[in-house]
């Protein structure tokens, strides 16, 4: 089935979300504001500190096989599932803000005590150092061994916006800001293990400016000391009884696969479950909104400026969300802080078309910068500082597994699969006006679909009339069926409107005698 994007389509789109979000409203976070399900045209200004833990093992889960089968799946989601059980846990007990846990990474926020920075930065190290120490004896033996998490943890302070991150059902909020962006950037920074604070944090908390935030891990004494000053109540055995009593209460079930019929549009992400989860090669594209969180700190003191962030996020995240949905029957897995991951593949249940998947991909990479560019032209014409944005793609195919895990009640998304980490590290190597193809999808892809993107494997500035234009000379088969389809929409199409009555000019039609007859 043809995949097609026009412009016509998406500025109705557009429009609309721009419609959604005319009067916005910006409001301080108080004691106890309630921040789940947010209105899009809402957001809170929220001082509090920021916490990032990153699992630095999972891609040795991943690895654990050399094929990417479904016995390696089958482990790392499980080894997600009890530690995002156990995490959870901790955050309920010493109420923190759980914002997202997408695959290897947490974050976290910490709003009390709501008048002392200082003791929300202690606590929060605190917090850091319990789900290490708890994480670290959640490990299973048996048939499959579960190891323990191997954890980094990333940690900031200051103001971010709390706004609507776009989920259906349980939606938690999503911060945009420095503290959110630099605390993960912490807790991605390395290999090593431990608790890395900015330099923000350090000076709160009166600790010595270091030169490298990311090689410089709290020592035990200084996390001992904030230990003391936090007085969490909260003991590592303890979490971890609870933990067990839980998973005996509510065992985890075996992950049970089946493949999904592309259109990967019509899979319900809300129905999945370990026992009904859904697994096959397919596409993991990431796009990320480059330079937001610059453009968040410089607006975010200021009334104004801070609603034009929440409409230039709704307003884009939204378009991108339907090029990969309506256009390319693709399927958003979540949002990511400004940033949106999604997954598509053409074929059936049961086999994956490589070459049409890969190619459907670059074309809505294509897409997806069409209406970037598009959305941020019909913003600046609405009179909303765009300056400095730019947008990163990164895709890669191969073997993925989608479901939920958690308990009923409190379940997240989640995608897993080399691929899905590739993609993200595709994206990560682009700047704001480039995309990126990984090996696994180059290699599937046919002579034109590489030809795209050259032997370094990324192209600036690949707009979809471009990805067609390139991909249908090299008689790619996706591109010309979605150029064909296009040109007979546009055929079917009435040029003008015929008018609504014929009229004559005024002339006289009596018969008039031929000249030379009586």
């Amino acid at each position: 089935m043809a995949r097609t994007w026009t412009k016509d389509r998406a500025t109705k789109r557009i429009d609309t979300r721009l419609t959604e979000v005319k009067t916005v409203q910006i409001k301080e976070y108080v004691r106890d504001t309630d921040l789940t399900s947010l209105p899009s045209a809402t957001a809170y200004r929220v001082n509090g500190v920021h916490l990032y833990v990153e699992i630095l093992n999972l891609d040795e889960m991943l690895s654990t096989t050399d094929e990417e089968g479904v016995t390696c799946h089958r482990r790392t989601l499980r080894f997600l599932n009890l530690h995002y059980r156990a995490v959870r846990r901790i955050l309920e007990d010493v109420d923190a803000i759980e914002v997202d846990f997408h695959n290897q990474r947490l974050h976290a926020v910490i709003t009390k005590p709501y008048d002392d920075e200082i003791k929300r930065v202690h606590r929060a190290i605190s917090i850091g150092q319990l789900i290490i120490q708890v994480l670290e004896e959640t490990g299973e033996d048996g048939d499959d061994v579960i190891p323990s998490a191997r954890l980094r943890v990333g940690i900031d302070t200051g103001i971010a916006l709390a706004v609507n991150n776009g989920r259906r059902g349980h939606r938690e909020p999503l911060f945009l800001g420095e503290p959110a962006n630099y605390a993960a950037k912490r807790a991605a920074g390395g290999p090593a293990i431990g608790i890395y604070l900015t330099n923000t944090a350090r000076s709160v908390i009166k600790l010595d400016q270091v030169d490298s935030e990311d090689d410089t891990a709290l020592t035990l004494p200084e996390i001992e000391a904030s230990e003391e000053e936090a007085k969490l109540d909260l003991a590592v055995e303890d979490v971890i009884d609870d933990w067990n009593e839980d998973l005996e209460a509510n065992p985890i079930g075996r992950f049970e696969f089946s493949g999904h019929t592309p259109p990967f549009s019509d899979l319900d992400l809300e129905a999945l479950s370990p026992a009904n989860s859904r697994r096959q090669e397919l596409i993991s594209t990431y796009a990320d909104l480059d330079g937001f969180t610059a453009f968040v700190s410089a607006h975010v003191h200021d009334d104004e400026g801070a609603k034009d962030v929440v409409r230039i996020l709704h307003v884009l995240r939204s378009e991108l969300d339907a090029v990969l949905t309506a256009d390319f029957a693709g399927r958003k897995v979540r949002f990511i802080g400004d940033c949106i991951h999604g997954v598509l593949a053409e074929g059936t249940a049961q086999t994956t078309a490589e070459e049409e998947t890969v190619s459907t991909a670059i074309l809505c990479a294509g897409a997806l910068r069409s209406s970037f560019s598009l959305a941020v032209q019909k913003l600046q014409n609405n009179g909303i500082d765009v300056e400095g944005l730019g947008l990163s793609i990164g895709f890669e195919f191969g073997p993925v597994a989608l479901t939920r895990l958690g308990m009923k009640g409190s379940m997240i998304r989640c995608g897993v699969g080399r691929a899905v980490l590739s993609s993200e590290r595709q994206q990560r190597r682009c700047l704001g006006t480039e995309t990126a193809i990984g090996r696994v999808a180059y290699d599937c892809a046919n002579e034109g679909a590489q030809a795209v993107f050259g032997v370094k494997r990324k192209r600036a500035n690949l707009d979809y009339e471009t990805a067609l234009d390139e991909l249908a000379r090299k008689d790619d088969k996706t591109a010309k069926t979605s150029a064909a389809f296009m040109k007979a929409a546009t055929l079917l199409q009435p040029t003008t409107q015929p008018p609504s009555s014929f009229s004559f000019p005024s002339r006289n039609l009596t018969p008039k005698k031929p000249a030379g007859f009586a």
